[in-house]
C-alpha cells in the first residue's frame, strides 16, 4: 500500500498563498487519478482538486482558480499551490487517490486569520 506525508502547511493571513506537498511511499504511476480532500473541524472530509495520469484536473468549485494541483510521477510527489486563501480555506489537507486508497496520511494544518 502506497502512504502519503503531507507538508507545507501553517498560518497565513488572508489573501496570502502556501504551496503544500505530497510524498508517496512508492510509485504513483500506479494511481490514475491523485487528490487534495481538506476536512475542517465538525466537517465532512471532502476532495477539492484532482489530476489524472494524463494531466485532466478537477476543483471544487470554492478553490477554482485559486488552487492548482501538479504531480511529478518521478519524483512521486503531489504539490498543492494555494493562493488567495481565506478563513474558510482553515483545514487539514491530505493527499490520496480518487478514489482513496484505504491508508491516509497524517495531514498537514493550513489556518488562514489575520
Amino acid at each position: 500500500q502506497v502512504q502519503f506525508v503531507e507538508s507545507g502547511g501553517g498560518l497565513v493571513q488572508p489573501g496570502g498563498s502556501l504551496r503544500l506537498s505530497c510524498a508517496a511511499s512508492g510509485s504513483i504511476l500506479s494511481i490514475w487519478t491523485m487528490a487534495w480532500y481538506r476536512q475542517a473541524p465538525g466537517r465532512q472530509r471532502e476532495l477539492i482538486a484532482s489530476l489524472t495520469r494524463s494531466g485532466s484536473s478537477y476543483y471544487v468549485n470554492s478553490v477554482k482558480g485559486r488552487f492548482f494541483i501538479s504531480r511529478d510521477n518521478a519524483k512521486n510527489t503531489v504539490s498543492l499551490q494555494m493562493n488567495n486563501l481565506n478563513p474558510d480555506d482553515t483545514a487539514a489537507y491530505f493527499c490520496n487517490g480518487s478514489p482513496p486508497g484505504p491508508s491516509w496520511g497524517q495531514g498537514t494544518q493550513v489556518t488562514v486569520s489575520s
